[in-house]
């Protein structure tokens, strides 16, 4: 017998997918899942960097078609958004959901709910918004909703700032892997999303995501079903490192990598504070990303 799609689909009737989400659960006990390595107690409700105890809060949800191409298709991707966050970029786009924590709790039931809400829908797939420091519970929902009906592949759309470990436990669960690769100076990373070592830990981050789902497939109609999208947002002033993230893309993860080199940054949250991102970026200053890219060898663009 074949594999089956989505992938979690394997990991349903020998109980391995409730496994998992059990590993992940304990894991809360003292807790790792992120490489800030809080070691709070979150299944009593205790809180790290995070700042999300034993639930995960959802700000919104819903068919989104501002994503990119292979993963909106005719019918919209289904995002989750997930509130709170294991960065603090200053100029977040979504600075009140991932600073101020704005949603609402709830449980691996309502989030089962959520997933076959989407896929009524006709969403294209679920599409996991913030996930990192949510694992256990959005596992937890996955396995209620896989064993009732659900068949839509899983996007893990994140910061980039992910454990191997606990990607490790994702590994046959997620079949789409949608990082960001945000920088390649880590003192950029602490000064404008307080985090350490961003470079070296989106590094092997993007690795071990590429290690599981290869290179993005896309089907006969257009739509990813499985691999590695990257998105790379272009910042003023040259701090995003465009030259070398895409290098780095090129040779050590792939040149058929499919990925996202996004124009769209303004100044949001806190930007005003950290010249030059109180402006946005130049025609210039996106083309030479661009042209820095393709020189690193990448060729699969997404267009919008």
């Amino acid at each position: 017998m074949g594999r089956e799609y989505p992938s979690y689909l394997n990991l349903v009737d020998n109980g391995e997918l409730a496994a998992r989400a059990e590993e992940a659960f304990m894991a809360l006990r003292s807790c790792t899942l992120c490489p800030h390595e809080c070691a709070v107690n979150r299944l009593k409700g205790e809180k790290g960097y995070c700042k999300t105890g034993n639930q995960a809060v959802v700000a919104s949800y819903g068919a989104h078609f501002g994503e990119e191409r292979p993963l909106v298709g005719t019918h919209g991707s289904g995002t989750i958004f997930f509130s709170w966050c294991n960065m603090r970029c200053v100029y977040c786009q979504n600075y009140d959901i991932s600073h101020e924590g704005v949603g609402n709790p709830v449980t691996p039931d309502m989030l089962a709910f959520f997933f076959f809400e989407l896929q009524e829908q006709g969403c294209h797939n679920i599409n996991l918004v913030t996930p990192s420091h949510v694992v256990p519970f959005f596992l937890k929902a996955l396995s209620i909703a896989a064993s009732e009906g659900l068949r839509v592949p899983i996007v893990y759309n994140t910061s980039g700032y992910d454990s191997v470990d606990t990607l490790k436990l994702l590994d046959g669960v997620v079949d789409i892997y949608m990082p960001d690769f945000k920088y390649w100076d880590p003192e950029i990373g602490k000064r404008l999303s307080k985090v350490k070592d961003y470079p070296g830990v989106a590094r092997k981050a993007l690795k071990e995501m590429h290690r599981q789902v290869g290179d993005l497939v896309i089907d006969d109609d257009g739509i990813a079903v499985r691999g590695l999208l990257v998105r790379h947002l272009v910042l003023p002033g040259g701090l995003a490192s465009t030259k070398e993230v895409t290098r780095f893309i090129a040779t050590k993860i792939s040149k058929n990598t499919y990925i996202n080199i996004m124009d769209q940054y303004r100044p949001c949250g806190q930007a005003h504070k950290y010249p030059p991102l109180d402006r946005r970026i130049t025609p210039e200053e996106f083309q030479l990303a661009l042209d820095e890219a393709r020189a690193a060898g990448l060729w699969r663009f997404d267009r919008g």
